[in-house]
């Protein structure tokens, strides 16, 4: 039986979700974590330290020694530099390492794509002690305050006017600083109006194959930019979705990443896509429960596992109809204390499911300082704009305690 290791930070929601399709598709999982998993028996479980991604590639090498792995699979960012290391030295199908560091590093991968001439931002890095005037006036305003590694708009802020820009900077200093990101360097990157969107895809010896472009409907414009609603297929034009594609593949190219999948996020000014980031993983969260592929409803893991496994199969579509999915949105700070309605909302036509994914009594930060979501509603229907309703009409019927 094929077996797949999966890195992942303990944080993550997606083991169950991977070990379903894996046991549909008869192969085996092992997991490399932070923490022990009460899902997985002790001989299918490595502990890795995130940190230490040389390090933890090394466990995984060593764990190679003694049992069989025919494929790497990063779930989420902290575990793409240790699969690309671990699959270089084990001679399994991979991203280039440098590819993978670059992804986890906003700074290297706008140089990298300022290389390779794809459409993004203006930017430039501010060290700790650096003054910010100069590079500010450069970019101009708005422009949009940065973290170098972390995801999920942690730390990302828009700032109007220069008096804003030292405080918003130590701001996300600090946001930088409690989520284990040293040094104090911080992004400036210009403002992109316009809609944006998410490209899930996945790569095939540098090939881009599109698997959805998600619609961003509710806008997000700032000062932060909390992810809510992601809805698929877009609504964009086809001319501006082939740009869209081209652009995303060329920054593809640029960064170097070579096989598996991908998230990209784009702003899309008039018919000009600015490529904001590229992750060398899958949609985060469980937000990959909005997608299923062919006749069969093929789940994204599945596909992922696939092609880990060399089981290519390229061409599946998604299937038919609008899908979407609504990252429930945190009120303000606090402990959340109940989650009511969820039988009503569950009964909107269209809603598939919800999910609370934070435990009762968990403490709750909103975007920018947030760290995890506290749930997901997901629903289809016939057009977007249904499945944007019921997203919508699902989350007004919740009564979420936070306090």
């Amino acid at each position: 039986m094929a077996r797949v290791l999966l890195v992942v930070p303990t944080s993550s929601y997606r083991v169950a979700d991977f070990i379903e399709a894996a046991d549909a598709l008869g192969v085996e999982v092992a997991v490399a974590a932070e923490e022990d998993l009460p899902l997985l028996a002790v001989d299918r479980f490595v502990k890795i330290d995130c940190s230490d991604p040389v390090g933890a590639a090394a466990t995984l090498v060593d764990l190679a020694a003694t049992t069989s792995i025919d494929a790497i699979v990063p779930v989420d960012d902290a575990g793409v530099v240790i699969a690309a290391l671990a699959s270089e030295s084990l001679g399994l199908p991979h991203n280039p390492p440098a590819a993978a560091a670059a992804t986890r590093n906003k700074e290297a991968m706008r140089l990298a794509l300022s290389r390779g001439e794809v459409p993004q931002p203006s930017f430039a890095a501010v060290a700790q002690g650096q003054d910010p005037t100069s590079a500010a006036a450069v970019i101009g305003f708005p422009l949009v305050v940065k973290p170098l590694s972390l995801s999920g708009s942690r730390g990302v802020i828009k700032v109007d006017r220069p008096d804003q820009l030292p405080a918003v900077i130590e701001r996300v200093r600090g946001i930088a600083a409690n989520a284990g990101e040293a040094g104090g360097r911080v992004l400036l990157e210009q403002f992109v109006p316009g809609p944006e969107v998410a490209v899930e895809g996945m790569v095939w010896d540098g090939v881009l194959e599109i698997l959805a472009i998600f619609d961003k409907p509710d806008h997000p414009d700032g000062p932060y930019f909390e992810e809510t609603v992601y809805v698929t297929p877009s609504l964009l034009d086809r001319a501006t979705r082939d740009e869209v594609a081209r652009v995303t593949q060329a920054a593809i190219s640029a960064i170097g990443l070579r096989e598996g999948p991908i998230h990209a996020e784009l702003r899309v000014d008039g018919l000009k896509p600015s490529v904001i980031e590229v992750a060398g993983r899958s949609i985060g969260g469980i937000c990959g429960r909005a997608l299923s592929f062919g006749l069969l409803d093929t789940s994204l893991e599945t596909l992922i596992l696939r092609h880990a496994l060399g089981r290519r199969h390229r061409g599946l579509h998604r299937s038919t109809g609008a899908s979407g999915v609504m990252m429930l949105p945190i009120a303000g700070p606090g402990i959340l204390i109940s989650v009511g309605g969820l039988d009503e909302a569950g009964s909107v036509q269209g809603v598939d499911a919800i999910e609370i994914t934070t435990p009762i009594g968990a403490y709750l930060q909103p975007v920018p300082e947030a760290d995890r979501y506290l749930g997901f509603i997901f629903a289809g229907g016939p057009a977007p704009d249904d499945v944007v309703a019921a997203l919508k009409k699902a989350h007004s019927l919740l009564d979420i305690v936070i306090r």
